[in-house]
């Protein structure tokens, strides 16, 4: 078996020894132009001629939770496009948005302000049942989120294109399920897949049914943002701030206007990094389920764009 690596902008070393370590048997190299066939291709961002010199690829295994770059290639006939189901992501994520909402709820960010003026300040405490926590999108990510949050007591909704039922979690879903869901929620946090139909799904019509004072948390692609619409509802005074971890160009051009918005807080696309040997480990038991002929978790539908 031809195992071939192809991630833009990865050291490719730890991958491949690790490769090597669960595939003794394999051939396991990094993919060089005109180098061998791949019956198995372990890639981030590949480039088209990679994907136009595989004749017997069967699976594509993307290092990343979100595949919606590597669909808008054109790929093999045939290959399955597998992205990873959690691989310590999950987890990271909860932490990063537990934080973002607790930081906006008790005004930590004012505290810190206060403090590095010499400042000694009060602020009344916020009742928790007034920061309803919506979160859009209820896959492994977002399920993670939605049950984290709940320990904290907040109340917490939760929005899918198809019904889910999480414990402790008003969930809504669909076309319909979607007006409630966002008048439900003073903050809203997006863990959507990037797809045709999801693209600038935050915008000024869906930002502005959120209650007075909402927040925003982007954790997903920076093209589901409409940017001047977020800009738009904060100098209103509808939106109260936003965190904001993922941009539309990245980095971030230094002159886009988040930079100097005093109510957003920007993060350079940390909110859940890939962990290499959970994902190592993860890929390779798929593979060898692939090879027995076994079903695997993770398999992208290329219709719907995850």
């Amino acid at each position: 078996m031809n195992i071939t690596l192809c991630c833009t902008d990865t050291k490719a070393e730890p991958w491949l020894a690790g490769l090597r370590a669960a595939f003794p048997e394999a051939t396991v190299d990094v993919w060089q132009p005109g180098s061998a066939q791949a019956d198995v291709a372990v890639v981030w961002a590949p480039p088209q001629r990679f994907l136009d010199e595989q004749q017997a690829l069967k699976a594509l295994f993307n290092i990343g939770a979100g595949v919606d770059a590597l669909l808008k290639l054109h790929l093999p006939p045939g290959v399955r496009v597998v992205r990873l189901d959690d691989a310590g992501m999950s987890v990271q994520m909860a932490e990063y948005v537990c934080h973002a909402v607790i930081r906006h709820f008790r005004e930590f960010d004012g505290y810190e302000a206060d403090m590095k003026a010499g400042k000694w300040s009060y602020r009344r405490p916020r009742d928790r049942k007034d920061f309803a926590v919506g979160v859009m999108g209820l896959g492994v990510l977002g399920e993670r989120v939605a049950r984290a949050l709940r320990v904290f007591d907040f109340p917490v909704h939760g929005w899918s294109r198809t019904p889910k039922a999480i414990e402790g979690v008003f969930t809504h879903s669909g076309e319909v399920g979607l007006e409630t869901f966002l008048s439900a929620s003073r903050v809203l946090v997006n863990l959507l897949p990037l797809t045709p139909d999801t693209q600038d799904i935050l915008n000024r019509q869906t930002l502005g049914r959120l209650q007075p004072g909402g927040y925003l948390i982007n954790v997903a692609r920076g093209a589901h943002l409409v940017d001047a619409d977020l800009l738009a509802l904060l100098d209103s005074g509808h939106l109260a701030g936003a965190t904001l971890d993922v941009f539309r160009t990245e980095p971030l051009p230094p002159e886009h206007p988040f930079w100097q918005h005093p109510q957003i807080t920007l993060t350079p696309h940390t909110s859940a990094r890939t962990l290499r040997d959970e994902s190592i480990a993860q890929i390779a038991g798929k593979i060898r389920a692939l090879e027995a002929g076994q079903p695997i978790a993770g398999v992208v539908d290329a219709i719907r764009g995850y």
